[in-house]
């Protein structure tokens, strides 16, 4: 009586001692997993976490300029506000003009309009989210006798790395309203 059978498809059979062992066809030649197996899936890890680290930086400079959009927009407004209070000189002409925000007039006491001009100037033009007052902050503003106004912020949005067609980095956020 012999332990050794007859090759079945599967794989062969071989025989040690009382107990029989069937091998894959597949397995005949390989034992683990090889070296460079190991080192593409460590690359294309690799490659992956850094396509990962890319859009995380740049969905952060993303979120910066959209801060500083929407703290122009606030500033826009805030001003906005501000002539509604004071309607007789918004219609005059009296807030008309641009105003940058390293160069903020100072509030004399002369008038609302010179007093709410220097507070939106220092507060919201010179505001570190939009810019800080340096002189590529601005912010313009055209009233006309019947109380429609064009509020005009712009800023330097190099952070976001966006270049506009004109080839500039600056942003601008334009409201207009009827005070």
């Amino acid at each position: 009586m012999s332990n050794i059978h007859s090759m079945a498809p599967a794989g062969r059979v071989a025989a040690a001692g009382n107990r029989t062992h069937r091998m894959c066809p597949a397995r005949l030649g390989q034992a683990g997993v090889g070296l460079i197996e190991v080192m593409i899936a460590v690359l294309v890890l690799s490659i992956a976490f850094l396509g990962m680290a890319a859009l995380q930086a740049r969905s952060l400079s993303t979120n910066n300029s959209s801060m500083a959009r929407t703290m122009a927009t606030i500033a826009a407004h805030s001003i906005q506000d501000a002539m509604r209070a004071d309607i007789v000189n918004a219609t005059g002409g009296v807030y008309n003009g641009t105003l940058t925000a390293d160069k903020c007039p100072k509030a004399d006491g002369s008038s609302l309009a010179n007093a709410q001009l220097a507070q939106w100037c220092a507060n919201a033009l010179a505001n570190p989210a939009i810019g800080g007052a340096v002189s590529t902050t601005s912010g313009k503003i055209q009233c006309t006798t019947s109380g429609f106004c064009t509020i005009t912020v712009s800023f330097d949005d190099s952070k976001a790395g966006a270049i506009a067609l004109d080839g500039t980095t600056t942003q601008s956020v334009i409201t207009q309203g009827i005070l």
